[in-house]
Parts: structure tokens; C-alpha cells; sequence
């Protein structure tokens, strides 16, 4: 984190604020760690305590590169009503096969009994290995731009690789659960029912929606986006993807504008969908400025960036004829899902009304809105226009 910023961390906005989990301490570590014999060589754990370098800015969980006799460690905390040990060894398995297959994704550690979490109290633990090459994005904002075209099209191209090698990873989609994406929601053949049934069995989605005209929302302003996108993904390869394909969740060969990917981590959004949703979600990620629409009311599209990151993309994996037709009918709906989990974690986890409003009307109602709004049409016709020509 920046100097004078210790102890606050992203919020929904640009502003700093305070986070929703404490910091990770070394008494804490230092315990956790002596469950990892990976962690350092065996029998330095009385050699000196674990003390966190950088805490991450992220605000739904804690997380921290924690110094550690025989080196330096990753250490992530989630309190067991966002992550459960079973979602993370889910989450860990799709890793091991990354890395199996050569995408430059940092080591599961793994417990004396063979486990890859650690559980104390409300709270569950992971341990990585240190991701290579520089985290340049790591105290950005989310959705900040690519620093460079160079950067968007080296992301392009690591995607591409990662959905070559995760299209052999078999396990089944990951259910709806808190932060969680996914793509069940664009596969339904009856939307609302889909959400109702949803409510029914997820009380801490129904508690913050009670009241709300969700269904005349979703109506208005989503059911005619997803009318229009589901025909066009029937058909489409089911596999895994990362689900949250973004600069701050890569590193780099070198700080300057044509440096490559160097590493790929955090896989906490990863989910089986199709090549086409998650490169939808990459795209929306970082090549739209979605903070300006909380405030303006509009967001301008990096078209530029947007045609970097295809390109790259495209000069690995070529997107098929339907692929690429369905691309800019995805795009408007691909953060349905993960909206909807947002509002459960703000409105049942950590208790933040404004933020569930944010959830709500700016992301899950507003960037829908913004697809048939000017900038919307704008980029969307953008990306046709480019996929048609590659």
C-alpha cells in the first residue's frame, strides 16, 4: 500500500476507505505458517516470527506478502461466510492444473496433512508461493486501464494460453455463492425464475432485495440484454475460466510499456462459463471506465486498449465465427452474476447499505444501462466492427 494510506484500502469508489476484514498480523501468521512446511525450510519456525511486507489494498478479504524464515510467502484470509475450505480446494485444484500445463501461476503450499487451507475460528487461510516478474497494477483501483496498449495486448495473449490450457480441467461449474461469478444466469431459459428460485435459497441475496421492484428492474433495464445474448452462446464450449482477468491480477517482465505477462494469480472468481464470457469479463474489466459512471453518469470505452487485448488474444486462440458474434451481445451481461454476489456480501456480510445501493442500481441495473446508452453503443459497435474484420 502507498505511504500515508496504512490501514485503508479500495472501496467502490476512488476514495480509500476502511476495510471490512483487520489486517493480517505476525502473531497470526507466524501461527498459520507453522501449519506449512513449505513455508521455509524444516524446523525454522522457531527462527523468527512472520512479518507481513505489504498488505493488500483489496477489500473482501485480507491478504498480505508475509516474510518468512527461508523466504517469502503469499497468505490470504476469508472469513468462512465469503470462502469455505471446500470453494478454495476447488479454487486450488483449477491452479495446480494451470500450472501443470505452463501458465506461470504461483504455487499451492500445502499442509503437513496434505491440505492447502488452514482453518482458525470464523476465518480460513491460504498460502502461495510468490507470483514472478514485477506487480506493477498492484495498488490500483479496480477497473483501472492498461498502462500501455503493449500491456493490453501481452494480457490478450496470456488469456488466450490460459484457456488453452484450462479447457482440459473437467470439474463442473462452481454454484452461486457470496462473490462468486458465473454464467447461469445468461443460460437460463427463464431469468426471473431463475433469480426467484436463487432468493429462495440464498436468504442473505433475498434480505437486501426485500422491498426492491427487482423483477420491473431486471425487466427494464437486463431481460431484453440477455434475450438478445442467449441464443447467440448456445453451442459455445463450456469451460473454466480465470473470471477476473485484470492488470492487478498479473505481473510483468519489466516496468515498461511492451513488457509481457510475467505471472497470473487470484483465481477467486474462476468458474466454468466459455472462452467467450471470460474474455467478455477481461474486457470489461479494464477497458471501460466505470468509475466515471458513478459520478458522470457516463464512461468511455478504450477502444484502442479493447483492439489490443482481441488482437493478442486472437494471434493465440482465433475466436470462431459464433465466438465472435457473440462476444458484444456478452459483453452487457457478463457481470450479472457476480453483481448479484456482491449485494449479498454487502447486504448479509458485512452490513454496508450504501454499498448494496451502489451494488444494485450502479453495477448490476447501471453498466446494463450503459450498453444502450451512447458510450455503450459506441464500444459494443466497436467490437463488432473489429471481430468482423479478424
Amino acid at each position: 500500500m502507498t505511504p500515508g494510506t496504512a490501514g485503508l484500502v479500495h472501496g467502490m469508489g476512488t476514495e480509500l476507505v476502511e476495510p471490512d476484514w483487520p489486517p493480517l498480523t505476525s502473531a497470526e501468521l507466524t501461527a498459520v505458517l507453522a501449519s506449512y512446511p513449505q513455508a521455509g525450510p524444516p524446523g525454522t519456525a522457531a527462527a523468527g516470527p512472520a512479518r507481513p511486507a505489504w498488505h493488500s489494498p483489496r477489500p473482501m478479504s485480507a491478504a498480505a506478502l508475509v516474510t518468512w524464515p527461508g523466504g517469502m510467502v503469499f497468505v490470504k484470509r476469508h472469513h468462512t461466510a465469503v470462502r469455505t475450505a471446500g470453494q478454495l480446494a476447488t479454487e486450488h485444484q483449477f491452479l495446480d492444473h494451470l500450472r501443470s500445463r505452463g501458465i506461470p501461476v504461483p504455487p499451492v503450499l500445502r499442509t503437513a496433512g496434505g491440505g492447502t487451507t488452514v482453518r482458525r475460528g470464523d476465518y480460513v487461510y491460504e498460502v502461495h508461493g510468490v507470483a514472478p516478474g514485477l506487480d506493477l497494477y498492484r495498488d490500483d483501483v479496480s477497473w483501472s486501464p492498461f498502462r500501455s496498449l503493449g500491456h493490453a495486448r501481452a494480457a490478450g495473449v496470456a488469456l488466450a494460453r490460459l484457456h488453452r490450457a484450462a479447457a482440459g480441467f473437467r470439474p463442473p461449474a462452481r454454484p452461486p455463492g457470496v462473490l462468486l461469478s458465473g454464467g447461469w444466469l445468461l443460460g437460463s431459459a427463464d431469468p426471473p425464475a431463475a433469480v426467484s428460485r436463487l432468493l429462495s435459497e440464498r436468504p442473505g441475496l433475498a434480505r437486501p432485495l426485500a422491498g426492491r421492484a427487482w423483477r420491473d428492474d431486471l425487466a427494464r433495464d437486463v431481460l431484453p440484454l440477455l434475450r438478445r445474448a442467449a441464443p447467440m452462446v448456445t453451442g459455445l464450449a463450456s469451460q473454466w475460466g480465470h473470471g477476473d482477468w485484470h492488470p492487478s491480477n498479473l505481473t510483468w517482465t519489466s516496468a515498461g510499456p511492451e513488457a509481457e505477462v510475467a505471472g497470473v494469480f487470484d483465481v477467486g472468481l474462476a468458474n466454468r462459463t466459455s472462452a467467450v464470457h471470460d474474455l467478455a469479463t477481461a474486457l470489461e474489466r479494464s477497458t471501460v471506465d466505470w468509475l466515471d459512471l458513478h459520478g458522470s453518469g457516463r464512461a468511455q470505452g478504450d477502444l484502442a486498449a479493447a483492439s489490443a487485448l482481441l488482437d493478442g488474444y486472437q494471434s493465440v486462440r482465433p475466436l470462431s465465427a459464433a465466438e465472435a458474434a457473440a462476444l458484444p451481445a456478452v459483453f452487457p451481461v457478463v457481470h450479472l452474476e457476480y453483481a448479484l454476489s456482491e449485494i449479498e456480501y454487502f447486504g448479509s456480510v458485512v452490513d454496508s447499505p450504501g454499498n448494496v445501493e451502489l451494488a444494485y442500481d450502479g453495477y448490476l441495473l447501471g453498466h446494463a444501462r450503459w450498453a444502450v446508452g451512447p458510450d455503450g453503443a459506441e464500444f459494443l459497435g466497436h467490437l463488432r466492427q473489429r471481430l468482423a474484420r479478424s
